[in-house]
């Protein structure tokens, strides 16, 4: 999401100015119907209060925005052949599914050709568009703080609306037992991406970046495995999560001082506490912990266990490198780990 005042005043003008030149530059979300446009999209112009800019498509499609129909942003610059249309409507129509092959027989597409236009035309894959589209319309949902769904998820009840059929099923629905947890929900906006923040009255369980992949499937274990139901709104922690990651992108604070929740195997727990050591501004090797934790030869389940941390940035998994210096292995991707070692590294004196 685009925070400058000075860029927001600019594309707004773009926008109202139905200016091509800023066609895929930025995509405009409108707050009133829900829908994100190019620039030069006819339709009525909003109000400047009722937009949000977005660099990426995915990032409005996250943010629980669907395609405008008049101008069809992320056609930009070519039309929609009929087959990737068609692939659109469906995912608007069933926005939860999870898709297979035979989705894609059903509707009378080869797989592959379908998939190889969607990313020519969209810049992205299929799985991406439908996965951004699913999560958006959930994490709307839970921003919405919805009371009906609520209700639903404490009796364990599926709805048969299309929005509370994607916040379910994204979610995972608890069972029908009476000793429902509660974890509450909230977004915090960092200088490479918003993220994720669940957390009870007492812990972090999980902190991660909206589009990371695997996401969803995450937050589904910890629904299931603790029979917990996900609700919007502020705790002590969350509010203490988001001062201190200011803090820490303003280069204010070194180490964090928030109670976690770990979710996973005894080894894995090893793990992660091995990486909340690994002081700020400093880098290890998967070698160098699986030699701290006693056998050198564990360096792929070291590896998987870093893969698995659910607490981005507090459990520094972005510290590790390979033996040879590379950056590898991060699931919000290397340009944020590249961002965040480079952060650590002009404030590390």
């Amino acid at each position: 999401m685009i925070t400058s005042k000075v860029k927001q005043q600019e594309f707004y003008q773009a926008l109202l100015e139905k200016d091509r030149a800023y066609d895929g530059i930025f995509f405009a979300g409108i707050k009133t119907t829900g829908i994100f446009c190019h620039p030069s999209c006819r339709a009525r112009k909003p109000k400047f209060e009722n937009c949000v800019f977005y660099q990426t498509a995915e990032e409005a499609l996250l943010a629980g925005f669907r395609p405008c129909k008049i101008c069809q942003p992320l056609s930009f610059p070519q039309m929609i052949p009929a087959e990737v249309q068609k692939l659109v409507d469906e995912v608007e129509a069933h926005p939860e599914k999870r898709w297979k092959e035979s989705d894609f027989s059903a509707l009378g597409l080869n797989s592959a050709a379908a998939r190889r236009k969607f990313k020519e035309i969209y810049q992205m894959t299929f799985v991406q568009y439908a996965r951004a589209r699913r999560m958006g319309l959930a994490f709307k949902e839970i921003s919405r703080g919805s009371k009906v769904i609520d209700q639903q998820l404490q009796v364990g009840y599926e709805s048969s609306s299309g929005f509370n059929d994607a916040f379910t099923k994204i979610m995972g629905n608890p069972a029908k037992k009476t000793d429902i947890q509660t974890l509450t929900a909230s977004f915090i906006s960092t200088p490479i991406g918003r993220m994720l923040c669940l957390t009870d009255d007492e812990a972090l369980y999980l902190l991660e970046f909206e589009d990371r992949r695997g996401l969803e499937r995450e937050i589904e274990r910890l629904r299931e495995k603790y029979n917990s139901r996900i609700i919007y709104g502020q705790t002590a922690i969350n509010q203490k999560v988001a001062e201190q990651l200011s803090e820490y992108f303003k280069g204010e604070r070194r180490e964090f001082s928030i109670p976690l929740f770990y979710d996973g195997s005894p080894f894995q727990k090893q793990v992660w506490e091995t990486l909340a050591a690994i002081p700020f501004g400093k880098t290890v090797s998967y070698q160098e912990i699986a030699i701290r934790l006693g056998d050198r030869n564990k360096v792929r389940a070291v590896g998987r266990a870093n893969g698995a941390n659910k607490l981005a940035i507090i459990v520094p998994c972005h510290r590790v490198i390979a033996q040879n210096g590379n950056l590898t292995g991060y699931a919000g991707g290397l340009e944020r780990k590249k961002y965040l070692l480079d952060l650590e590294q002009k404030y590390r004196n």
